[in-house]
C-alpha cells in the first residue's frame, strides 16, 4: 500500500463520499477511489479467520461455513475458497463422520491451508471442545505436486509416558509464520481437564504452542483418540494455577501473533528470529484479572527439554522448550481502564517487528489503537478517535496502516499520525461489518471482511472486499 492509499477518501457503489472522523486532522488531499464488492450470496454463517485468509497470489479467500446466520455455532463441515476476481467457489476440504471444521488460513508461501478439525465419531465424553480439537494441513486441490493431500499437523498421545512432540489435548486457530514454516496455535489439555479441583496438580489453562515441520511424530495406538502428526509440537508459554497478585505470572495465554516477518532486533543488536506476542492474563494487586501484552522468544530448536518434560506428566503441563523466554511488555494497573480492552482481538506485529499493536481504552473510556515495542517501554497511543475501534485488525504489508472496523465502517488508520479514514459507507447495526476479521491482501490494495446481509427472507454472513477502482 502506498501513501496515496493510506490517505484515501472512500467512494462506494452508492456514490457516498466520506471523510476522516472529525476529531482528527484532515489528511492530505490525495484521495484514492474504493469500491466494495459482495463476493458470496445465499444463506449461511460464513466466517473469515482474523488473518491469513488470502492466498499468496491475492486471488482467493479461504473461509468456513456454519449453519446459523451469525456464524456463532461451530458446526461447519467444509472449507471453501472463493476467487475474488471471478467469484468461482471451490470446496477444498469436507469433514467426515460427524467432525466439524473451521478457522482456516493460507500458508503465505505455498498456498497450503491449515484448519481446525473436531473429532470424528464424536461421543458424549469426546465431542467438539477446546481440548478435543486438532490441526489439519491440506494441499490445495489442483495446485502443486501434493495436491489434495491431507495430513495431521499435531500429534496426540493420551497415555503416559507421553511422547515428546505430541500433545495431550486440542489445538485451535493455527497461523503460519511469514516464511510458511512454523505454525502457532492456542492449546488446552485433556489430561489435566479430567483431574478433580484441588491442589497438587496443574490446571487445564489456555496456553500457546508451535508446530515445526520436518519432524513427524508417531505415537502408540494405546488410545483410540491418539493421532500421529507430521509436525513436532511444543507448548511455549507457561501459566500458573494461582498467579500471585501484582506479579508477572499468568493464568491464561491467548490471542497471539508472530512478531515481524523476520522477528525483531534485540537491545544488543542481535536478531531474535522467532517470537510470539500474546495476551497474558495477570492478577493485579487488588485481585482482579486483566490482560497485558507479553512476548515469548523462541529457540531455534523446540525439541530440547527445558525445566520439565516437553510432553508433560499426568499431573503437570507440557513444559516450554529450553531457551524459551517469556516477558511482560505492558503494565496498565494504574490506568483508569487497566488491561487490554474492546472487542476480542489478536495482537498484531508490524512487518519489521518493531511494534506490537493492541486495543485498550483511553482516559475517556474509548477503545483506541496502541503499540508497544517488543523490547518493552511505554506504550504509544496511536488513535484519538471519539468512537471506539470495533474489530480485530491487520497491518498493511508496508507497515504504514492498520485496517479495522469503526462506526459501522471498515477503516484504515495511518500509524504515522493516527488519522483514521473510513473506506466503506456507514451502515446500520444489522449490516455493519462484523468484528472477527478485517484483513489486508498480500499487496495491501484490498481488505476482506464480512457483513450480515438479507438473504432468502433472512440474513446471512457474506464475504466482502473493498479495493481501489482500476
Amino acid at each position: 500500500m502506498n501513501l496515496v492509499q493510506c490517505r484515501l477518501t472512500a467512494v462506494l457503489v452508492g456514490a457516498v463520499t466520506l471523510g476522516v472522523f472529525p476529531t482528527q486532522p484532515a489528511p492530505a488531499a490525495m484521495p484514492a477511489t474504493m469500491t466494495e464488492r459482495q463476493l458470496t450470496r445465499g444463506p449461511g454463517g460464513r466466517i473469515l479467520t482474523n488473518s491469513g485468509v488470502w492466498s499468496p497470489d491475492g486471488e482467493w479467500l479461504v473461509y468456513d461455513v456454519r449453519s446459523d446466520p451469525a456464524g456463532s455455532v461451530f458446526d461447519g463441515d467444509r472449507i471453501e475458497i472463493i476467487n475474488v476476481i471471478t467469484g468461482e467457489i471451490q470446496t477444498v476440504y469436507h469433514s467426515r463422520n460427524g467432525a466439524r471444521c473451521g478457522a482456516a488460513s493460507f500458508n503465505p508461501r505455498t498456498g497450503q491451508v491449515v484448519l481446525i478439525l473436531g473429532p470424528e465419531f464424536p461421543t458424549k465424553d469426546w465431542d467438539y471442545g477446546p481440548y478435543h480439537r486438532q490441526g489439519v494441513v491440506l494441499d490445495w486441490p489442483g495446485r502443486g505436486p501434493g495436491a489434495g493431500r491431507v495430513c495431521n499437523l499435531d500429534a496426540r498421545d493420551l497415555v503416559p509416558p507421553f511422547t515428546a512432540g505430541a500433545l495431550r489435548g486440542g489445538t485451535h486457530l493455527h497461523i503460519w509464520d511469514s516464511k510458511g514454516d512454523w505454525v502457532c496455535f492456542t492449546y488446552e489439555d485433556h489430561i489435566l481437564a479430567q483431574l478433580p479441583p484441588g491442589a497438587g496438580h496443574d490446571l487445564n489453562q489456555r496456553n500457546i504452542g508451535v508446530s515445526v515441520p520436518g519432524h513427524p511424530v508417531r505415537v502408540p495406538t494405546a488410545h483410540a483418540r491418539n493421532l500421529d502428526g507430521e509436525f513436532f509440537s511444543a507448548i511455549v508459554t507457561r501459566t500458573t494455577p494461582a498467579p500471585r497478585p501484582g506479579s508477572d505470572e499468568i493464568q491464561r495465554a491467548c490471542e497471539e501473533a508472530w512478531v515481524g516477518t523476520n522477528g525483531y532486533l534485540r537491545a544488543d543488536g542481535r536478531r531474535q528470529t522467532r517470537a510470539l506476542a500474546f495476551q497474558g492474563q495477570v492478577i493485579d494487586a487488588q485481585g482482579h484479572a486483566c490482560s497485558e501484552v507479553f512476548v515469548v522468544d523462541l529457540p531455534s530448536d523446540v525439541a530440547l527439554s527445558g525445566e520439565g518434560p516437553l510432553a508433560g506428566t499426568p499431573t503437570r503441563y507440557p513444559a516450554p522448550p529450553r531457551g524459551t523466554v517469556q516477558r511482560r511488555l505492558t503494565r496498565t494497573a494504574d490506568w483508569r481502564y487497566p488491561g487490554l480492552q474492546g472487542p476480542r482481538h489478536w495482537l498484531r506485529s508490524s512487518p519489521d517487528g518493531a511494534q506490537i499493536a493492541f486495543l485498550a481504552k483511553d482516559v475517556g473510556g474509548v477503545v483506541q489503537l496502541w503499540t508497544v515495542s517488543p523490547l518493552g517501554g511505554s506504550p504509544r497511543q496511536v488513535t484519538t478517535n471519539h468512537l471506539p475501534i470495533a474489530s480485530a485488525f491487520t497491518w498493511s504489508p508496508d507497515g504504514k496502516c492498520v485496517a479495522h472496523v469503526m462506526d459501522n465502517s471498515v477503516c484504515i488508520t495511518r500509524l504515522e499520525d493516527g488519522v483514521t479514514t473510513p473506506v466503506t459507507g456507514r451502515t446500520d447495526e444489522e449490516s455493519a461489518p462484523r468484528p472477527e476479521a478485517c484483513v489486508f491482501s498480500p499487496d495491501g490494495r484490498s481488505i476482506a471482511f464480512i457483513r450480515r446481509l438479507p438473504s432468502g427472507g433472512g440474513v446471512a454472513n457474506q464475504i466482502m472486499v473493498v479495493s481501489p477502482v482500476p
